[in-house]
This record gives C-alpha cells, structure tokens and sequence, in this order.
C-alpha cells in the first residue's frame, strides 16, 4: 500500500471513531470501513489503532472501545483536500439516511445543528435569540440545552458554557428523502432581506466543492447582518438550497405543512420551477427549495462579538428531546 491510500486509510479509521457518538470497538470498525471500501478485517483495524494510539489520535477507554482525540479531530481537518470535500456531502448523506422523523406522527430522529457558548452570554441574550424565532428566521423554536461536561458527539461541553441543540434545516431533506421524494442538497448561503422580503442568495457555495461546512465558513467570517434585519427590515441571513422534480411538488407542500405542524418550518416563499430561486440557479425539471438555517439566532450573537462555536450538521436527536422553546 503507498503513502497516499495508507493516509486515506488512516483519515478514514479516525472518521469513522468521529462520527460515532460513544466508544466504539474494533468489530464494528471494519464493518463500517467494510462500507467505505476498504476490507481490513478486525486484526487490521486493530494494528492500525495502536499506530493512532501511540500517535495521540485516539484513546482506548476500557473494553468499550476508542473514542478520538483532539489531536485526531485536528488530523481530520488537515487531512487531504480531497477527502475533507468528500468528508462534507458523505457526512450530509449519512445524516439524512438517519432521518426518521414522521411528520404524521410527529415523532423520530431529526438532524441537530451543536452551539456552545458562554452560560451567561446565554442567559443576556435569550430575547435576542427569542426575537429572531419570532420574526421566522430559522427552522424551528425548539431546541434541548446540554450542560456544562456533557460530552455530545464526541465534543464536549466546556466548564461554564453550554452547548444549544438547535433543528437543522437537512432535517426537512431527510423527511422529504424517507417521504419517498429524490432530493438533493445544493448549496448554503447569504440571503439578502430588503424590507422585510427575500430578495437573492448574495453567495452561494457547493456542498459537493467544498472542504468545510458553507454554514461554518460563513459564520465564521461574519458575513451575515441579522440584526440590520431586526432594526430596519433589511440584512443578510444564512440559508440553503435543494433541488426536488417538479412532479413531486404538490407533495412537497403537503408535507412542508405537515412538518410546520411539528415547529419544523423556514421554508422560504413560494417554492417554484424556473432558472433561478432567490437568484441561485436551478437544475431542469427541478424546483428549488430555499430555507433559512438553523443557526440565525445564534448568528445575530457572532455579529455582536459573542464567541459561539457552532458545528452544523453535527449529530441525530430524538424529537422528543427537543424540549426548550425560545
């Protein structure tokens, strides 16, 4: 095996520890990376382990199993350009694939967006965050609030911050998916709002040409305005874009409803098939579904210089557990 497939190998062991929630053993390993292609068997994976070990990626902890590092998640973010770009869109497709939630039933597993920020910068600012739910710019009211040392996803939560759960807009996707709708997700943005109205995407970038999450890269350079749209009507929100055909529109909107009657919503106006949806371009045959992200409220903090780390996209949670509105 050369250099370059045994760093992949190794990105892709340290992957899969990633993504599990808890400890995870070497069976279960080689069978997840039976998935991704690659046929170690269990005496591999374990030979691979103590490399990532001895080298600080992971750490054994008992009989459960490893669990990774600091140092790993920061391999992982060095990791090939190729394979951070994969890392994105396979991540989003994993998560829709879990995506159980009924809108019928109003019940199952829903994609949760992770926000960790200080307690008491929380506690000054909940009206703020209230008021940008109220005015609709994000997916949903609710949220579950993780204290302080709770591990979440391999993250954990530090003293005197708190780690804010809030509904992913991919969580709409993965209903529409398992609704039996083909459904692609296309791009995370800037929306520009002019009085109070949606008017266009201002940037757009690929979730299939990118390294990082456009969310993430977006917050991260403070490149929204929400509160210009809280004091005049008019600024910049976060949102995404995806492709669905034309014949399933009606039951889009039949189950969009649905889910607004579960405090799952964001939907952007009139959903419709043409050239272009909020200035984005849109594929033939296909209409395009606009909805603000999940993380708005959390992004009127960013603005004010309030130090919120956000992992979008980042874990699977019951509905049921979503039991905090703003």
């Amino acid at each position: 095996m050369t250099e370059f497939a045994t760093q992949r190998l190794i990105i892709g062991i340290l992957k899969t520890i990633y993504e599990n929630n808890d400890p995870i053993g070497a069976r279960l390993i080689a069978d997840k990376m039976d998935g991704r292609g690659y046929s170690l068997g269990e005496r591999g994976v374990r030979y691979h382990l103590k490399i990532l070990d001895a080298n600080g990626f992971t750490q054994r902890v008992g009989y459960s199993g490893r669990i990774i590092t600091k140092k790993g998640i920061a391999e992982i973010n060095n990791a090939l350009v190729g394979d951070r770009m994969g890392f994105v869109i396979s991540r989003i497709h994993e998560m829709l694939y879990s995506t159980t939630f009924d809108p019928y039933k109003k019940s199952g597993n829903i994609i949760i967006n992770l926000s960790i920020m200080d307690k008491d910068d929380l506690d000054r600012n909940k009206e703020l965050i209230h008021t940008v739910i109220q005015k609709g710019y994000t997916v949903s009211p609710r949220c579950h609030i993780f204290e302080e040392g709770a591990n979440v996803s391999n993250i954990a939560i530090p003293q005197g911050s708190v780690g804010i759960a809030t509904i992913c807009a991919l969580t709409i996707d993965g209903v529409l998916l398992k609704q039996g709708i083909p459904i692609e997700t296309k791009y995370g943005g800037i929306i520009q709002v002019d009085n109070g109205t949606p008017v266009r995407f201002t940037d757009l970038i690929s979730y299939t040409g990118t390294s990082l999450d456009p969310i993430t890269i977006f917050m991260s350079k403070r490149m929204t305005d929400v509160m210009g749209i809280l004091d005049n009507d008019s600024g910049l929100l976060l949102g995404n874009l995806r492709e669905a055909p034309i014949i399933a529109h009606e039951k889009i909107m039949d189950i969009i409803s649905l889910l607004n009657g579960a405090d799952i919503g964001g939907v952007i106006g009139h959903i419709h098939a043409g050239d272009t949806v909020l200035s984005a371009p849109i594929s033939p045959g296909k209409i395009g579904i606009p909805i603000y992200a999940g993380v708005n409220p959390l992004a009127v903090l960013v603005e004010k210089g309030i130090e919120v780390t956000t992992h979008p996209v980042s874990l699977i949670m019951d509905y049921s557990e979503m039991n905090t509105i703003f």
